[in-house]
């Protein structure tokens, strides 16, 4: 489908197809392999200005937006989804800064950030908060001009390799989500630590540790927004970014179905294509509808987010449910059309397929997103009703 692209956008769509084709797809089953953080590409990907996209100007980026972003990370998805989410965590990461950050933090924070000099994370989920995100339990506790943080953040991208980490915190326990703080700490901060890298299923090179805050201390101007606006800032990092999950999912349906369909078009059973075959090539084609329907909502939501809008949280949970849904099922149908092929670590099928699962899962399950919709949707009923 034609989707109508600038001319900077479709410059940054080639730029990022390239990192895939030339530097992705030659070493993504050895960093698979060996769980090995893409140090390389994450550097082609910087020199492309690629992590310069969604920073605004005054802070070194490009100023783009949202839409561009999702681009870029569609097409490093479309042939690996660790070096996808590696790319645009580092966004989620700077999102809060970008939101709620004054002018004097943004200055210090974003501009090593658009070079590709450093990378972020996002530092919220726990052990026992990870759905119920207003259930963390890390502490800041304030003295002086100073914040100490305790605590343990669990299944963090980009782990130990990131250098600023926006992190939430609680500094009144008795206000429940309205008591949670957001910070910025910094690589380096005595204090800041990091426990075991996780063994994952999929995006293996990705890397996802622990982040442990023990006497963490943290100069008060880290603080974002006021005390007590951390949920907020984290809940609308959420909306603003959930598209970028949409992305890599149709990225990672992109790329499963464009293997399927290559190697139905050339194996060849009872003297022809297996693509001449209905039961096949209905697969396909309804491979093909979802990942465009995928598409278009992602990029809808990504120019709504852009315009301006001030309420798109229905939306965002949409693009982020629905996308992800539709790379399970065409990576599932993948190995389906490949049969034993597709079951081998020989061909990309499975690396797909384990990837996929993850898009259902991280920044909001998808059962809580649909909760997310029919609240909105009850919200919007009873306003009608007056």
């Amino acid at each position: 489908m034609d989707y109508f692209l600038t001319e900077e956008q479709t410059e940054i769509k080639r730029l990022a197809r390239r990192i895939a084709e030339n530097h992705i797809i030659p070493q993504r089953e050895e960093l698979d392999r060996q769980q090995e953080f893409p140090h390389k590409i994450m550097k082609e990907i910087a020199e492309a200005g690629l992590p310069a996209i969604y920073i605004p100007e005054e802070y070194d980026g490009i100023g783009a937006g949202l839409l561009e972003l999702c681009l870029a990370t569609e097409e490093l998805s479309r042939a690996c989804g660790g070096v996808g989410v590696t790319y645009a965590a580092s966004s989620l990461g700077c999102f809060p800064i970008i939101i709620a950050g004054t002018h004097e933090q943004k200055a210090r924070f974003l501009p090593p950030i658009a070079s590709g000099e450093r990378y972020s994370a996002f530092c919220l989920t726990e052990a026992g908060a990870g759905s119920d995100a207003a259930a963390l339990q890390t502490s800041a506790v304030k003295k002086g001009d100073e914040y100490v943080l305790n605590g343990t953040k669990q299944w963090i991208t980009n782990g130990c390799e990131a250098h600023t980490y926006t992190v939430f915190a609680k500094t009144d326990k008795s206000r429940g989500a309205r008591g949670i703080s957001a910070f910025v700490v910094e690589k380096g901060t005595p204090g800041l630590s990091f426990g075991k890298k996780e063994d994952k299923l999929g995006i293996r090179c990705s890397s996802t540790y622990e982040v442990v805050f023990e006497d963490c201390v943290v100069p008060k101007a880290n603080l974002l927004g006021r005390e007590g606006a951390g949920f907020l800032i984290a809940m609308k990092t959420f909306d603003k970014s959930r598209p970028g999950i949409g992305a890599q999912s149709v990225g990672i349906a992109q790329g499963a179905f464009d293997t399927a369909l290559d190697y139905a078009y050339t194996r060849e059973q009872f003297g022809q294509s297996i693509l001449s075959f209905q039961a096949v090539s209905f697969m396909l084609a309804d491979m093909a509808i979802q990942i465009e329907a995928a598409r278009a909502l992602t990029y809808q939501v990504a120019r709504m987010i852009d315009s301006g809008s001030r309420s798109y949280g229905k939306e965002s949970a949409m693009c982020k449910v629905f996308p992800s849904d539709v790379a399970m099922r065409v990576a599932t149908d993948c190995i389906q059309v490949m049969g034993g092929y597709g079951y081998m670590k020989d061909y990309p099928a499975e690396k797909y397929f384990r990837d996929a699962k993850i898009t259902q899962i991280y920044e909001g399950t998808n059962q809580i997103q649909r909760q997310i919709i029919a609240s909105a949707l009850i919200r919007e009923m009873a306003s009608k009703r007056g």
